[in-house]
């Protein structure tokens, strides 16, 4: 794996880990203020919110990332420029208009979520959904400045960008929460839609860090500029089919996960009540499905959907060079940084998620149980996002599309007959199913049209699932051991669980992958350098 992907990808991961813990720490106090209800509520405006962010960006950033990444490597610099203009100009258009699209659809689609009021009330819906489509004005803008950095390989923009994002929506959602219902004793509904305008606020933040960046870099530019071949002369209608053409694989990987989760939304309180559930019940459980597990099982995709960015610019660059040797190494390396990491990860928080869950959230029996059964599909999570990028930064993503669509039948065939089944897990179960079918196919084209070989990808998979049971059976050892002597329904209780056997289980496994040599398989000797530099520096030090 090249230094610039490794550290392209570190960069995005931290900016990215950063951002979804921020993103799961703030759910403990707004549960606190808004409860179970508030949840649910909150959930029921961001499905859409997200599909109608990544239409109106149209997978514009990740295409523009893709095609400046091409057009520097011809060292045609000014149609790069060219592109992020067009780019700009579109993004300002399609905000606008999904803005006015996602306010006016929104009491439509709050009478199908609602089911006749068997959950929330549709006026209620209403209210949170319109609340949070005004950030549909600022963030395709901002997305495309995001996309522009990343297509010069420069992660530190969206990085930081993203944090401060974060913090400034989280602050104000919860001073906004608190001051709704503590000082003016407003109801859920008003303080849940000051929460979800949040990320209006919150766009802002991040906007204004892009545009600092993008001042600083005008000397860069310049510089570029001057090192222009001039050799291509595309006007900017060529450019906005150019983009267009490239982003609609984009938009489809970007609401893969929120068109299930609007399947979810719009299917769930009606299997749910077929089989005798109380409105209560169903409010309670959308949240737990929707937000709060959901949240705490994207934490270990978020190496996945870093190094899936990160890793575009550069399949593309290596694909453009026909360089084959250099694609399969940059592509095992990929796998298995991936596998080694976020296979323990979901493993862990499986056999964790009771303390887990109690920890964030308080005890919760539908909690822990929804959660074991959905931190596994976060493999697939981020299996799709990464076959997904190697797909597109090959100029196969028409197969991207399919496999996805295929998927995404599965899902819409299975969920409500497992929901009748399982109930809230039955959910779980079909988007499991669903991903499933998408990431094999994946697989398959990317075996069929690049040739690429995952013998030696399988065998160190098999290493790591040997290690991660070992870690796993310890653990859940170690949790029963320490559940007699501490109370795993109480909210400290249960955060010293999570850390002990964090901990001991993330020591343990790290020691068996370096003992059996996997560690420094998996990253490419790196690893004996390293402790051999740390070695020499204490014995300078004595």
């Amino acid at each position: 794996m090249s230094s610039r992907l490794m550290q392209g990808a570190f960069i995005l991961t931290v900016g990215s880990v950063l951002s979804k813990v921020l993103g799961v720490l703030y759910v403990i106090p707004f549960n606190m203020l808004l409860g179970a209800e508030g949840a649910g509520l909150y959930s029921y405006s961001y499905v859409p919110y997200s599909i109608f962010i990544s239409i109106s960006t149209a997978g514009i950033p990740l295409a523009l990332s893709k095609s400046i990444s091409k057009y520097n490597y011809l060292e045609e610099y000014r149609v790069s420029q060219q592109l992020f203009r067009a780019s700009v100009k579109l993004m300002l258009i399609t905000g606008i208009l999904s803005f006015l699209a996602m306010y006016s659809l929104a009491p439509f689609l709050a009478s199908i979520s609602s089911y006749g009021g068997r959950g929330f009330a549709a006026e209620d819906i209403t209210t949170v959904m319109r609340a949070v489509s005004f950030a549909l004005i600022i963030i395709p803008c901002m997305s495309v400045f995001r996309g522009y950095f990343q297509g010069h390989s420069d992660m530190k923009p969206t990085a930081i960008s993203q944090v401060i994002e974060q913090l400034v929506r989280i602050g104000f959602l919860l001073a906004g929460a608190y001051v709704v219902i503590k000082v003016l004793g407003g109801s859920i509904v008003t303080a849940v839609s000051v929460a979800t305008f949040a990320a209006a606020v919150g766009a802002a933040g991040g906007s204004f860090v892009l545009w600092r960046y993008w001042k600083k870099d005008q000397g860069i530019r310049a510089e570029r500029l001057r090192r222009d071949r001039g050799t291509f002369q595309i006007k900017t209608l060529p450019l906005f089919k150019e983009i267009l053409v490239s982003s609609f694989p984009f938009v489809m990987v970007g609401i893969s996960m929120s068109m299930y989760q609007l399947v979810d939304n719009l299917t769930f309180t009606r299997a749910m009540a077929s089989i005798g559930q109380g409105k209560e019940a169903i409010q309670s459980a959308v949240g737990i499905l929707i937000f709060t597990t959901q949240k705490l099982v994207l934490i270990p995709n978020t190496l996945a959907t870093s190094l899936s960015i990160a890793l575009i610019p550069v399949i593309t660059s290596a694909y453009m060079k026909r360089d084959s040797s250099l694609f399969q190494r940059h592509l095992t390396q990929s796998f298995q940084g991936l596998f080694f990491i976020i296979i323990p990860a979901v493993m862990g928080m499986s056999v964790l998620a009771s303390p887990l869950y109690t920890a964030f959230y308080g005890f919760s029996e539908l909690g822990t149980e929804v959660l074991a059964a959905y931190a596994p599909v976060a493999i697939l999570f981020a299996l799709f996002s990464v076959t997904a990028a190697v797909l597109q930064g090959t100029n196969y993503q028409k197969y991207t599309v399919l496999s996805l669509l295929t998927g995404f039948l599965c899902k819409l065939t299975f969920n409500i007959p497992l929901i009748q089944l399982f109930e809230t897990r039955g959910a779980v179960y079909a988007t499991a199913f669903g991903y499933l079918v998408t990431c094999f196919l994946n697989l398959y084209f990317i075996r069929y049209f690049t040739g690429y070989r995952y013998h030696l990808l399988v065998k160190r998979g098999v290493g790591i699932l040997i290690l991660s049971c070992i870690m796993y059976v310890a653990v859940l050892a170690l949790e029963n051991l320490l559940g007699i002597a501490i109370n795993p329904e109480k909210r400290f209780g249960s955060i010293l669980t999570v850390i002990i056997c964090a901990g001991i289980g993330a020591g343990l496994y790290g020691y068996l992958a370096y003992r059996t040599g996997l560690l420094n398989k998996v990253f490419d000797g790196k690893i004996d350098g390293v402790i051999e530099k740390f070695r020499l520096y204490r014995k300078q030090s004595r």
